[in-house]
């Protein structure tokens, strides 16, 4: 079902195109006015605007729009007689024009050649976005959608984005899109986990390093600020760096400057930067966890990628999509992900998102010789598939001593990750083991 923002003062006028979208299975979003419209251009796949409206006329309000989406579609209604109106909208970018009062059929067939052709620019767009990532995009559930759409409309842009999400939600993704989208795609995109890296060795790893600058730098070394000179660089659970580092990283995004650790000089570097976090900054920045003009700083955009509960519809695209291509990196033929089993994965609850559902269809394939995979497949893997809503366990003697643990062990991790909402450090503080050992746990049952 398509989306179409109807734009008009007229009541009258409003009614008629609502009436005439829904009678063809479109979904009707009206406006009164063009700054109405605005706030209402989240989701929608073609605009129907009046011309003639006050504060904000039909031309404005186009202009407005294609700032935004230069893919979306834009038709306009002008008076009769007013073919001046009508060409200066052509010459603006408009898709078509229609005169009022419009004809039922007409304003049908330009509607659906106006939806085709938003089609095909979305899906050429994302074809040039496979070609610079060489993967394939699955997202097609409208939550998902906005998000492409609104990474396709800021991508362009050089401005610092927050990206966040649950663990596993392919926050890792989106600030690939944002590079290959990017007016920097051919400079280099680089990233730096700010988990990983112990506190006192973050700001050399950041920055540089002269030689001499510590025990053990034998060496200068360029930190990765310099490494993504021209580029992107992502800074991956940007929630994990320490309060002193983040007044050093709050100066380089203002100044455009770095200063490696023991070295007597600055460095401009021209970084655009793309943070990721599983954390609510704004919540850590109240609880005085995390600097609030940083935080500010780098949700210039702030994203939010869908945990996968909410675009349950893309599991079995996902899955597919998965199955082939861990069956060509595994040299796997022609394996496929029968109904039934898709069926078992959607239904599935994936407390570890989308990275949990791609380990366990890679688990899946490299334990089959090949042809279609049915449910059976999810009891035959060395680990047990994402518990099913009233599936408690598997029946006695379906599993050895150690997969009985590990999937008791598995279940209490997902039920607290859950509890949560992602968060690592509460988990491993609730479970009462460290965060390294936590992660390890995560990596081994497919959650990270």
């Amino acid at each position: 079902m398509s989306r179409l923002l109807l734009v008009d003062d007229e009541p009258a006028v409003l009614y008629a195109l609502k009436e005439l979208a829904r009678s063809n299975g479109h979904e009707p979003v009206t406006a009164r006015s063009g700054a109405e419209a605005l706030e209402r251009l989240e989701g929608v796949d073609a605009v129907v605007t009046d011309y003639a409206m006050p504060e904000m006329d039909g031309l404005q309000l186009l202009q407005a729009i294609h700032e935004r989406d230069a893919s979306l579609p834009v038709v306009v209604l002008t008076a009769q007689g007013s073919e001046r109106v009508a060409v200066r909208a052509m010459k603006a970018g408009a898709y078509e024009y229609v005169t009022k009062p419009f004809d039922i059929d007409e304003m049908t067939l330009v509607l659906d050649r106006a939806l085709e052709t938003r089609a095909l620019r979305v899906q050429n767009r994302r074809l040039a976005v496979e070609k610079a990532l060489g993967r394939s995009i699955v997202g097609d559930a409208p939550a998902m959608q906005r998000l492409l759409d609104a990474v396709a409309r800021v991508a362009p842009k050089d401005v610092t984005v927050l990206v966040r999400g649950e663990t596993g939600t392919g926050k890792e993704l989106i600030a690939s899109l944002l590079h290959a989208q990017s007016r920097r795609a051919s400079g280099p995109l680089v990233r730096f986990n700010c988990a990983a890296i112990p506190a006192e060795l973050a700001e050399a790893e950041l920055f540089g390093h002269a030689r001499g600058a510590f025990t053990g730098a034998v060496q200068a070394r360029q930190g990765f600020f310099a490494q993504a000179d021209g580029g992107t660089l992502v800074l991956d659970e940007v929630g994990e760096l320490p309060l002193p580092l983040q007044a050093k990283l709050l100066r380089a995004l203002q100044e455009g400057e770095i200063q490696p650790v023991g070295a007597g000089r600055v460095e401009r570097v021209d970084v655009r930067l793309v943070a990721a976090t599983h954390r609510d900054l704004a919540e850590e920045a109240r609880a005085g966890r995390f600097r609030e003009d940083l935080y500010y700083r780098l949700a210039v955009v702030e994203l939010v990628v869908p945990p996968l509960r909410e675009h349950r519809e893309d599991i079995p695209a996902l899955a597919k999509e998965f199955a082939r291509r861990f069956g060509a990196r595994f040299g796997v033929d022609d394996v496929r992900l029968s109904p039934p089993l898709l069926e078992r994965l959607a239904a599935a609850e994936w407390p570890g998102n989308v990275r949990q559902l791609e380990n366990q269809v890679a688990r899946l394939v490299a334990l089959s010789n090949g042809g279609e995979l049915g449910p059976e497949a999810l009891e035959a893997g060395a680990a047990p598939a994402a518990r099913e809503p009233g599936v408690e366990a598997p029946p006695e003697g379906a599993l050895t001593l150690h997969e009985h643990l590990d999937a008791v062990e598995r279940n209490i991790i997902a039920k607290t990750l859950a509890a949560t909402g992602g968060n690592q450090s509460e988990t491993a503080r609730r479970l009462g083991v460290s965060r390294g050992a936590l992660i390890d746990r995560l990596k081994k049952y497919g959650f990270a």
